[in-house]
């Protein structure tokens, strides 16, 4: 199995680099690539060290099986073309390919078998707040049809990228000292603070960013289901949380919600407010999976039903959600070689 990790210096190529070690996932061969400021740097993975080489339209790709992409939505546009023109299966962390109709768009928890129909031989990696709220939704779509949502997301300073995180704790130390704080990855200071703004704004007064969650949850559950969503910056390092309101077609009481994500992949229920546990960033950093608390039926409608979730986004929200797609084809024998 020959991989490749495009940008691979960044937070989710980092986090690629850890993650397929951790899983083991079968590599004879690892291939980093970059910009031209990262060519050249190096990267331990088992024991043997990487050199990232730059990202160019030649034949570098020949051979590989699985790409896994992370260096924005203009660099997967420009470079899709290279990367798969020699068989490889590209899985795109941005948002370039993700509401094209013949690209999948895949949370293994959900729809897995999506993957196996790619015409262009690209996958798309969902934006990092869906995914996380339809690795939870999923158990509860079961028990009944989801017809509405409504979500506000409380996103930490990684989903930025690693400057952004830097960033904020710079501006934390330059405050502590009277210094004005540095401010360039955010439209304001982030410290002590949070921004209700997320990407940019649309003409329907919502970003793009809550769009991402509106279009995005129906492709991935095939479903109706309409997502009104608020996104918020916090001034928490890692981990985004959100707060989550669904309508069903039937009442689904707190014990049902509770057995259905209790049991359901990449879903932990840390849900005891007599002894004031439920999920929060600090403890989610890190972890694999979505952890949900907080649940309750919903004070407004018999039908709703209201949870707080949180999850460490470069992980399940990047880079393990395309690991694991990666697993799923291996284990479905759909990739080459």
């Amino acid at each position: 199995m020959k991989v490749a990790i495009v940008g691979a210096s960044g937070a989710v190529g980092q986090e690629f680099l850890r993650i397929l070690a951790e899983r083991n996932f079968p590599i004879d061969q690892l291939l980093l690539f970059g910009s031209e400021r990262s060519a050249g740097k190096k990267y331990p993975f088992k024991g043997k060290e990487c050199v990232v080489k730059p990202l160019q339209h030649n034949d570098d790709f020949r051979g590989v099986d699985i790409a896994f992409v992370s260096a924005g939505g203009d660099i997967s546009r420009q470079f899709a073309p290279t990367i798969t023109k020699h068989g490889a299966v590209m899985i795109d962390n941005s948002s370039a390919f993700r509401m094209d109709p013949d690209v999948p768009l895949v949370v293994p928890e959900c729809n897995a078998a999506d993957a196996l129909n790619r015409p262009r031989n690209i996958i798309s990696n969902p934006n990092c707040t869906t995914i996380m709220m339809v690795v939870v939704l999923q158990p509860l779509e079961r028990l009944s049809h989801i017809k509405r949502i409504r979500v506000s997301s409380y996103q930490s300073a990684s989903g930025a990228g690693a400057a952004a995180m830097a960033e904020l704790e710079e501006q934390y130390r330059q405050l502590m000292t009277g210094t004005q704080p540095t401010v360039s990855k955010f439209p304001y200071q982030l410290a002590y603070n949070v921004i209700p703004r997320i990407d940019a704004f649309t003409e329907t007064g919502y970003t793009k960013e809550e769009m991402k969650m509106f279009n995005e949850t129906r492709k991935i559950m095939h479903t109706d289901v309409k997502c009104s969503a608020t996104c918020v910056r916090v001034s928490s390092l890692r981990s985004h949380s959100e707060s989550v309101w669904i309508e069903t077609e039937r009442p689904i009481s707190v014990e049902e919600a509770r057995r259905a994500i209790a049991t359901a992949p990449g879903c932990q229920l840390k849900d005891d407010i007599a002894h004031d546990i439920y999920p929060m960033p600090l403890d989610t950093a890190g972890k694999d999976d979505i952890y949900v608390g907080r649940i309750r039926k919903d004070l407004a409608d018999e039908n709703g039903l209201t949870f707080w979730l949180s999850g460490d986004q470069i992980r399940k929200g990047a880079a393990l959600n395309a690991v694991q797609i990666a697993e799923y084809l291996v284990k479905s024998e759909k990739v080459k070689g």
